[in-house]
């Protein structure tokens, strides 16, 4: 179609459906190794109810995965949805369709997660009990002991950061705390997982729970703000060099199918 000044003109861009916007939040969560591979994905249910859309929506995005070679599925009582390595060729994309367009957003959530944790690591430093020192011991065990195997890394990795929380006793910071977790990682609720992370971790885990046991509030609270860069730096080395000039801010607008326009947080 011409334009007044004689010129061909660009076709309006196409929205991404929702199921576009789903493939590209899983190739994502694959590159920054919140679905390492060989892990079988949660099943589909409690998997659409964590990205927040229905479930025939997501069956037709793991369709398109396993086309694509991210992921296979297997029948029968131990069957399931298992992470392949994937394909590079779709990953860089994927991950830039989902993580830029809200980049300015993201930055203040990590921001903002630093500066929550390290209050709450001070905070139990203050108000932790015998018993929450019997569990904060417990767990930090458990995580010695899971040697990196990521099942038992991200369940014991959860569990440690369960027991600061609840030594702070203050119920609003440990719901802020798992809001942000959800906020700065693609909705999902646990930590991204690689062998690197377990050794980068174990030690800054074993120096919290010792500065929350000695009390030593201000170390306590420089240990969190150190350790939950973790997350933060695989999101980041998953996007690239620092995106600028990026707009809007927000979610992305998809295509539900049915011709409206929905938010995929």
């Amino acid at each position: 179609m011409p334009t007044a000044r004689g010129g061909p003109s660009l076709a309006p861009a196409r929205p991404r459906t929702s199921v576009e916007a789903v493939v590209d939040r899983l190739i994502t969560a694959i590159a920054v190794r919140d679905f390492a591979p060989g892990e079988r994905l949660p099943a589909q249910r409690e998997l659409a109810e964590l990205l927040g859309v229905s479930r025939p929506t997501l069956r037709a995005a793991l369709d398109e995965l396993t086309r694509a070679g991210f992921v296979a599925t297997s029948r029968g009582r131990a069957g399931g949805t298992w992470v392949l390595e994937g394909s590079d060729e779709r990953t860089a994309g994927a991950v830039s369709r989902t993580l830029r367009p809200s980049w300015s957003e993201l930055e203040e959530s990590f921001d903002l997660r630093r500066l929550v944790e390290a209050t709450v690591a001070r905070t139990a430093a203050l108000r932790h009990t015998t018993q929450d020192a019997d569990r904060l011991r417990t767990a930090l065990a458990a995580y010695v002991d899971a040697a990196g195997d990521p099942d038992t890394s991200r369940r014991t990795d959860a569990a440690l950061h369960d027991a600061v929380c609840a030594a702070a006793h203050n119920s609003q910071l440990t719901q802020l705390s798992r809001e942000l977790l959800a906020r700065v990682n693609l909705g999902l609720v646990w930590e991204p997982f690689t062998r690197a992370d377990y050794d980068r971790a174990l030690p800054q885990h074993a120096e919290l729970v010792e500065a929350v046991l000695a009390r030593d509030a201000e170390r306590a609270g420089a240990v969190a703000h150190e350790h939950f860069g973790i997350t933060e730096d695989r999101i980041r080395a998953a996007v690239g060099p620092a995106p600028t000039g990026v707009s809007p801010d927000g979610p992305d607008e998809v295509q539900d199918g049915t011709g409206s326009a929905t938010m995929l947080a």
